[in-house]
């Protein structure tokens, strides 16, 4: 009897602990609709919407809600990540399809919380964890810049999601384990502050830059120490002193606004849009991101190349690379070239894409291009060779600059990266 009656308590609590558990759970993940507006509940006068105008810069925003041929910030950008892909949702004044309803609360409760003004919760794609560090005025801002957009009708695409993660409520546990709030500047705050909070906050910089765990979250023990976004390599941006030639902050100010280093190469990949944003903003904003930076360095400095070892397969990779380079590459690049002469180009045996630990930038530049600039101030252009040079000869030309130029041990399996990396990035 009294083996029974223990039984039955133990029974009891587990159910207990079960209904707590439940009741935790809905707390967490359910969150009330907001009622919608007629019209933006903020003055959008001038002075107010060219500040956020600055904000959506600093913050990118355009660049993920915009899709590929799409309207501006009407969204459709597919984002692929580990779980599956994501498409960026529609953030003009649509009323319909895209935020002409919310108010400034519902705005700012999407923007610090991640939930929508339906009480959905949103996938941390969308980078909130960042943005409990922005002020309110400047929530404020970027919502009254947004409302003066021009209204597009675009419904959201259906995300193509691992089934168990197509229940948004699961998002609750992971929300509280990464949502915090954030430290905001306070008045009169030094460059270095300013810095900081362009950093953490409105640039996000760590979503790229920091190296994710296996539930996607950011590793903070590894913060800012390298990451990788669309196959290609993002650097650690506390190892700056760390490159064959260590970077000065006014290489900085001049790579974050103009996309060129003169003696570390041109912005590529998912950081040329932001070079070009960064571009339109004032410089003191990008003096201040540089004047952080510099603040947190703390990586050994570079060691010395090792010499690569010698073997038929890596003479035949560097002779026929030489080839490629000297029918495709060297009248831009080679010695004496009107590029080469031009001061501002830095030489490829500096370049961060040669001399990196991972091949992938130097494979996808090439395979890519740098895009013709869309802005004055960024000057920096390639031609994409994906439709003119095989996987072979993309394999031998970096292997054959990454040694011969950058004098840095070869990388191994560049052919099999060379196919990958074609692939994922065909559309």
């Amino acid at each position: 009897m009294a083996s029974m009656f223990s039984k039955r308590r133990i029974a009891g609590a587990s159910a207990g602990i079960v209904v707590l558990g439940a009741i935790l759970y809905f707390a967490l993940a359910w969150h009330p609709a907001m009622a919608p507006v007629s019209q933006p509940d903020v003055p959008l006068t001038a002075g107010v919407v060219s500040q956020g105008q600055r904000i959506a810069e600093l913050g990118d925003c355009v660049v993920c809600h915009t899709g590929p041929a799409g309207a501006r910030y009407a969204g459709g950008l597919p984002l692929r990540t580990p779980f599956g892909t994501l498409y960026t949702t529609n953030i003009t004044p649509d009323r319909e399809t895209g935020i002409g309803n919310w108010s400034l609360q519902a705005f700012r409760r999407a923007m610090r919380e991640g939930v929508a003004r339906d009480g959905q919760l949103l996938y941390p794609a969308f980078p909130y964890i960042h943005y409990t560090h922005v002020t309110d005025d400047d929530l404020k801002a970027l919502y009254a810049f947004l409302m003066t957009r021009g209204a597009v009708h675009a419904p959201a695409r259906s995300n193509e999601l691992l089934l168990p993660l197509r229940f948004r409520p699961m998002l609750a546990f992971w929300n509280l384990l990464y949502v915090h709030e954030g430290p905001r500047p306070s008045m009169g705050a030094s460059p270095v502050e300013r810095g900081r909070y362009l950093v953490e906050g409105l640039g996000h910089c760590s979503s790229c830059h920091t190296p994710l765990n296996l539930i996607g979250g950011e590793k903070g023990g590894d913060y800012l120490g390298g990451g990788e976004v669309d196959g290609w390599s993002a650097p650690p941006l506390d190892a700056l002193l760390g490159a064959p030639q260590p970077w000065t902050q006014e290489q900085l100010v001049a790579y974050l606004s103009t996309g060129l280093a003169t003696e570390h190469g041109a912005a590529a990949g998912p950081m040329r849009p932001v070079v070009e944003n960064l571009s339109r903003v004032p410089r003191e904003d990008v003096e201040a991101i540089a004047a952080y930076l510099f603040s947190i360095q703390n990586k050994a400095v570079h060691n010395a190349a090792a010499q690569p070892e010698a073997s038929a397969a890596l003479a035949n990779h560097v002779s026929n690379g030489k080839t490629v380079f000297e029918a495709a590459c060297a009248t831009c690049h080679g010695s004496g070239s009107a590029m080469s002469a031009y001061e501002q180009r830095p030489p490829l045996a500096l370049s961060s894409a040669f001399n990196g630990s991972s091949e992938h930038n130097a494979v996808l530049t090439v395979l890519q291009g740098l895009p013709w600039p869309s802005e004055p101030g960024v000057t920096t252009y390639m031609p994409a060779f994906a439709d003119v040079l095989t996987d072979a000869q993309i394999a031998d030309v970096v292997t054959y600059l990454r040694v011969s130029a950058a004098g840095r041990p070869a990388w191994p399996d560049v052919n099999k990266t060379v196919a990958n990396l074609r692939k994922e990035s065909s559309p």
